[in-house]
């Protein structure tokens, strides 16, 4: 809901179908999420080969989770960042960079994560 309008809030069908029309706007703008959908589908395949089991499927699936949310809410930030300072503004740029930071954080943590999952279920130790 817009702050200071008298609406009330959306229902939950259409807050589901704003949500989706976010992350359909998010995938056609942003190269780097569709290169992470990628990575995320080829890793459940990848994982299905492997036959993971139902604990390392939690694992790799909170990974991805946590990766495409980050990289969602990166994008949010830097389309709010463009919004209020169109003109380069130290602080605008600082705060795009740690969104991209944190991305690029969790993007590694699931990396490594994803090797000792994958690494156990192969060499089976």
């Amino acid at each position: 809901m817009i702050p200071g309008s008298k609406g009330r809030h959306p229902s939950f069908k259409r807050g589901l179908l704003f949500a989706l029309q976010g992350a359909r706007q998010a995938f056609a703008q942003e190269a780097n999420l569709r290169r992470m959908l990628v990575v995320a589908v080829l890793t459940v395949l990848t994982g299905l080969y492997v036959g993971l089991d139902a604990m390392s499927w939690a694992f790799v699936l909170a990974c991805i989770g946590a990766v495409l949310t980050t990289e969602l809410i990166n994008t949010a930030i830097e389309t709010v960042v463009d919004l209020v300072s169109p003109e380069f503004h130290p602080m605008a740029g600082k705060a795009k960079d740690i969104a991209a930071a944190a991305s690029c954080c969790i993007s590694i943590t699931a990396a490594l994560i994803g090797l000792l999952i994958f690494s156990r279920a192969v060499f089976h130790w």
